[in-house]
């Protein structure tokens, strides 16, 4: 007997479970269930699995009867004509949506020549086997599968008009580009999605080559004119808010410039850049840590002798201040209510981000890098024509990560630019590489994609012929401005007293045990041994039982709970393993620390 499971629970047995899953699937086809259903047997389980849950990812087939597809050209007509729609397809069971469990038990073939007679579906069109992100690629059928992967998480990272009413919009943090432009190379999804509002990358002259060893393993070298003229600049949002609340006792915030004697109170140029209203003017340059909303909030705990506290009011400086090492323009602010009825302001900071040294780049092919150097255009090598490269790109990167590609996308971006239209390049059934090649030639260049450069410094030609494309890049929101960051002293941890963690809590980079171990293995033990000396101190004791002592700072003595006055020394520890002590005692574990003289 086969067991039947529906969304997981199981329900009862069959003994003919492909008549039972043939069954479900000619209702579903001909409109008597519905087609959300989904069914699947499996015979290694000896399970019939029927699946009507929400959040599954399916996808549309066509579906192939007798080694032929059910659509017609007849039905492809009077759907471009609007006579029928896509819900008619589906109810008339030509096409349908499969989840990735009914996906096992189906045979699918990619083109409709493809058939067999032991074909089940076919694909719409062969590109539609990719994913959204995925389906930007060009030639991806030329890419190793992960570097594929890799292409369509990058475009989820990179940075473009996002949404065309940015400007209404109060995002915590987004990025838009200034100059954006439509790739040369396309595929069907550019046109489906309407891809042309919302670009989010630029067509630049790549040059696969190397320059002194600036670009060797992923760096890139950017040329510094290219940058001039705008090339992946972008502004980052990023909003700032504070509530105006209402506490227990009538008590609220009070939105304003918080006034001397309050506690917390920053000093009178601390707020010097606050109107009266205490919101910071638009158009203002705000610098790190710069007061943008002035706040004065009551304190969170009111103890019964704070009524005898006298200087101090109860009240607290609660402004909202620019992340520490950020600096921006306040574009601009929003006044509103919260649905409890109190009120709300946004403060919206813009930062230009130009392309500088340590800023991440990618290509659609999985193809990312770090911008490693920026020449001025005098010193970039130029072709026979005069074109400067706007790149020049590792040319190791192609044969180790198998992105020929990105190859053909070059080859096709130049044929692009030469022609002034677009190339449609989708998976499977791209424009052939000899058609570029011929094209190529027609316009009078090698039909392999290479040119004869120079050298900009010297003028001379170089010995070896340079592979020269357009290519479509991104700028992905990996920012070296948003993440550099150093110091040598600075605020420590109530509890550990070890540096803070993190750039806007003006904190250092965590050392792990990786990063210990390359220190041990350079030698480098002066500055191990200054990094794990952050939270050093000294505690007091016992020699006999080895229990942490008591150190009594009013009787100025030291003794030990257990042993009494007995001979206490002083031993340096990390405060972390102070405090690792002192929670063993409070599990009733004895953490006996065992000394010897030296």
């Amino acid at each position: 007997m086969t067991e039947i499971f529906l969304d997981g629970r199981y329900i009862g047995e069959t003994k003919e479970p492909e008549k039972l899953v043939k069954d479900i699937k000619d209702k579903r086809r001909t409109g008597l269930l519905s087609n959300q259903i989904n069914v699947a047997f499996h015979r290694h389980f000896d399970e019939v699995k029927i699946l009507t849950d929400s959040g599954r990812v399916r996808r549309p087939l066509l579906i192939v009867e007798n080694g032929r597809p059910k659509a017609t050209k007849e039905h492809i007509e009077k759907l471009s004509r609007g006579e029928i729609t896509w819900e008619d397809l589906l109810k008339n069971g030509i096409v349908e949506h499969l989840d990735a469990e009914e996906e096992e038990n189906a045979y699918i073939a990619l083109r409709e020549s493809e058939i067999k007679s032991d074909h089940t579906h076919v694909e719409l069109d062969p590109s539609t086997i990719l994913g959204l992100s995925a389906s930007f690629i060009p030639y991806p059928e030329f890419n190793r599968g992960d570097r594929v992967n890799y292409g369509a998480k990058m475009v989820g990272q990179s940075i473009g008009i996002f949404a065309t009413n940015y400007l209404m919009r109060a995002d915590t943090k987004s990025n838009v580009m200034v100059y954006t432009q439509k790739p040369l190379v396309q595929t069907h999804a550019h046109r489906i999605i309407n891809y042309d509002k919302h670009p989010n990358g630029a067509n630049v002259v790549v040059a696969i080559g190397c320059y002194e060893g600036y670009n060797m393993e992923d760096g890139i070298v950017i040329n510094a004119n290219s940058i001039q003229r705008g090339l992946l600049w972008s502004y980052m949002y990023r909003t700032y808010e504070a509530e105006q609340k209402r506490y227990m006792g009538g008590q609220e915030d009070v939105i304003g410039i918080p006034q001397a004697g309050i506690r917390g109170y920053g000093g009178e140029d601390t707020y010097k850049h606050l109107p009266e209203d205490g919101i910071i003017n638009p158009e203002h340059r705000a610098m790190s840590d710069e007061v943008l909303i002035g706040r004065i909030s009551p304190l969170r705990f009111l103890g019964t002798m704070d009524q005898f506290i006298t200087g101090v009011e109860n009240i607290r400086e609660t402004s909202i201040r620019l992340r520490h090492g950020d600096d921006g323009i306040v574009d601009r602010i929003f006044l509103s209510e919260t649905i409890d009825g109190t009120k709300l302001i946004k403060v919206i900071i813009r930062d230009m981000k130009v392309p500088e040294i340590g800023d991440k780049l990618a290509s659609r092919h999985g193809q990312k890098g770090v911008i490693a150097l920026i020449v001025p255009q005098e010193d970039m090598p130029f072709t026979e024509d005069g074109i400067v490269p706007d790149i020049i790109f590792n040319p190791h990167g192609i044969p180790s990560r198998m992105t020929m590609g990105q190859l053909l996308e070059l080859v096709a971006g130049k044929v692009a630019s030469l022609s002034g239209k677009y190339i449609v390049a989708p998976a499977f059934n791209p424009v052939p590489e000899t058609e570029l090649r011929n094209m190529l030639k027609a316009y009078g260049f090698m039909n392999d994609g290479k040119e004869t450069m120079y050298d900009g410094r010297t003028g001379k030609k170089f010995g070896a012929q340079i592979f020269v494309g357009n290519c479509f890049y991104q700028k992905l929101d990996h920012l070296v401005s948003n993440k550099i960051h150093a110091r040598s002293r600075g605020p420590v941890t109530l509890l550990t007293k070890q540096p803070t963690e993190g750039r806007s809590k003006e904190g250092g980079l965590r050392l792990g045990e990786m990063e210990k171990d390359c220190l041990i293995a350079h030698g480098a033990s002066l500055v191990l041994k200054e990094r794990f000396d952050s939270d050093k101190t000294a505690v007091s004791i016992c020699s006999e039982c080895g229990l942490v002592a008591i150190v009594d700072k009013i009787k100025n003595k030291k003794y030990c709970s257990v042993c009494g006055e007995t001979k206490i020394i002083d031993l340096e520890m990390s405060y972390a393993f102070k405090l690792m002590l002192d929670e063993l005692k409070s599990m009733m574990i004895y953490p006996k620390i065992v000394t010897k003289e030296v």
